[in-house]
């Protein structure tokens, strides 16, 4: 398994806290962190084995005393009321730290609970699926060739598809689409017939990198925006989808406040675009969005693992100026502009200069792009690889 960066925030965690939860997407490697770092000292009970699930559900005073703390409770979402039971063992003892880790893939199912029982009471974690730096070794050379910026946005960053490389990526992603749907969706949504949310998705996929638009996410899909809106807050919720929020600020010029949307992993997004092979990635229309997904998740993961004062966003005035990624850091303000090209000019800097106009201060800028060490473009601005992340 990979080294994941969140591991030295999640051990302290266990050792501050009575209660550790770690949320974040299926398949992104939470129950193998938690066996792997907890084996010697803490039980691992696993909620999808319907005879556990059933006798947390229907008895969970006996439950909890049959599987004493140090406990895992996996999937903490298939059992809503145990978080009020777990409450109650915690306030025993208030000063005994890592006695339950619960672990979720449903959000606002699991924040509902833990916001009435355990506040207070408990650390929250969010595993992303693995950056650049978890699969490859952050002193691995960058992947600044168009072959391995390909293969990762075909392969994304779910452990499975980088541990096994034999594995057929098709018929994991179909596989995975489907379990989301049957385990995650029709629970939370109670939804009989799964055609149209499955529609929905595909289209929140051709989407990624763009400014969100729910009109006409809902009118492609053939539902209401009430509905469009509600999907896609279940698709938040549980990982599948980021929503990134647009910079506000007193500027002369007005700006777009739509948020934008990115598709949670590129495999993912790419299966539903029906973009199978390198070529078809790399000729295609949708390399420049791909790949500002990519680009922003990198970034999205190494903020909730080094940095968690910072607020992510983007830029962009009703006349045509944009910046990929804002990052609001105290006082300073960094800039990115995302480019899947290698090859790049001043012209590549235009909206940095353009957009460092508007402002009273100086922006931080820097050009992000598949190449393979940082190099300067202009007297202050710098090029660096596409997945090296830090500010």
């Amino acid at each position: 398994m990979f080294k994941r960066s969140i591991e030295k925030n999640f051990l302290k965690a266990v050792k501050t806290f009575p209660v550790v939860i770690l949320t974040g997407a299926r398949q992104t490697g939470k129950s193998t962190l938690c066996k792997t770092l907890l084996k010697k000292t803490h039980t691992y009970i696993s909620l999808e084995d319907p005879d556990l699930r059933r006798q947390a559900v229907e008895d969970p005073r006996t439950f909890l005393k049959n599987f004493p703390a140090p406990l895992i409770l996996d999937e903490i979402q298939y059992a809503p009321e145990l978080p009020s039971y777990i409450q109650g063992i915690v306030d025993e003892n208030r000063n005994r730290y890592g006695q339950y880790v619960l672990t979720g893939s449903q959000n606002f199912l699991l924040m509902e609970r833990v916001s009435q029982s355990l506040a207070g009471r408990a650390a929250l974690l969010t595993l992303y699926t693995c950056s650049v730096g978890e699969i490859d070794g952050e002193k691995a050379k960058p992947r600044s060739e168009p072959k391995d910026v390909a293969d990762w946005i075909l392969r994304g960053g779910y452990p499975e598809l980088r541990l096994r490389p034999d594995l057929d990526r098709r018929s994991w992603c179909s596989s995975y689409i489907q379990l989301y749907l049957e385990r995650d969706v029709r629970q939370i949504l109670k939804i009989g017939d799964l055609r149209e949310f499955e529609r929905f998705i595909n289209l929140v996929a051709l989407r990624t990198g763009q400014i969100l638009n729910l009109s006409d996410l809902a009118r492609d899909t053939g539902v209401s925006v009430p509905t469009a809106t509600r999907w896609l807050s279940v698709m938040e919720a549980s990982y599948q989808v980021y929503i990134l929020a647009p910079f506000h600020a007193n500027l002369s010029k007005r700006l777009v406040k739509a948020p934008k949307i990115y598709f949670g992993d590129t495999a993912l997004a790419t299966y539903l675009m029906g973009i199978h092979d390198t070529e078809s990635l790399l000729h295609g229309p949708l390399l420049g969005a791909l790949f500002e997904t990519a680009t922003v998740l990198e970034h999205i993961k190494w903020a909730s693992y080094h940095d968690s004062g910072s607020k992510l966003t983007y830029f962009r005035t009703k006349d045509g100026i944009e910046l990929d990624l804002m990052i609001e850091n105290g006082r300073k303000l960094y800039a990115r502009e995302i480019k899947s090209s290698r090859t790049l000019s001043t012209y590549s800097t235009e909206n940095l200069l353009k957009a460092e106009g508007l402002f009273k201060k100086t922006l931080e800028k820097m050009v992000l792009a598949p190449v393979e060490k940082p190099i300067w473009i202009s007297e202050n601005i710098r090029v660096q690889p596409w997945h090296r992340v830090g500010w």
